[in-house]
């Protein structure tokens, strides 16, 4: 990067295995990176850093990650992010860019498919109408409902049931099963 200052990431994510080996192939990259493994963590570093990009898991220990997008947004309306979640889903994705994320990518998602994401630094206007005026099956919007609430629930599937108002079995099945289509 001759002479360059290199770039920072700040990369937010629990799964300590997952940051560290994200972190190594940025660095390969010629970034600087500051790992996270909470919100907390990752505004202490915002701060001190000014990182240019962020890749921010959507779980967090002490919080929502489209909070911590919409605290970095604050710090910097500039900075680039990335939503990283396992628990994909149209709303959701649609949430982080209103929040201010660059781009929403399902797990896993490797060094390369968040410089992509990185590159395009905004969703093109289609793509942003096709996010935003999409209409998911039944299916798929109960999936995306049931997603919700256990998230809510913080993982409790009894609690989720009595919520959904269905019993705690149906909705195991329901979970065991893969995501419907769009």
């Amino acid at each position: 990067m001759g002479g360059e200052t290199p770039s920072v990431v700040l990369l937010v994510d629990d799964d300590g295995i997952h940051r560290e080996r994200l972190g190594r192939a940025f660095e390969r990259r010629g970034f600087r990176v500051y790992g996270a493994s909470d919100a907390r963590g990752a505004l202490a570093g915002a701060r001190e850093l000014g990182p240019s990009h962020a890749v921010v898991d959507l779980r967090l220990p002490d919080g929502s990650g489209l909070e911590v997008v919409r605290e970095l947004k604050a710090l910097d309306e500039r900075m680039c992010i990335v939503v990283l979640t396992g628990y994909g889903s149209i709303a959701t994705a649609v949430e982080a860019v209103r929040r201010g994320a660059t781009h929403y990518l399902s797990k896993p998602a490797d060094v390369d498919d968040i410089l992509l994401a990185f590159a395009g630094s905004t969703i093109a206007a289609g793509e942003q109408a096709a996010l935003t005026h999409q209409v998911p099956s039944l299916a798929r919007a109960e999936w995306e409902h049931i997603q919700r609430v256990l998230a809510d629930c913080g993982g409790n599937i009894s609690q989720a049931a009595r919520l959904l108002r269905i019993q705690r079995r149906s909705l195991q099945r329901k979970l065991a099963k893969h995501p419907v289509s769009r």
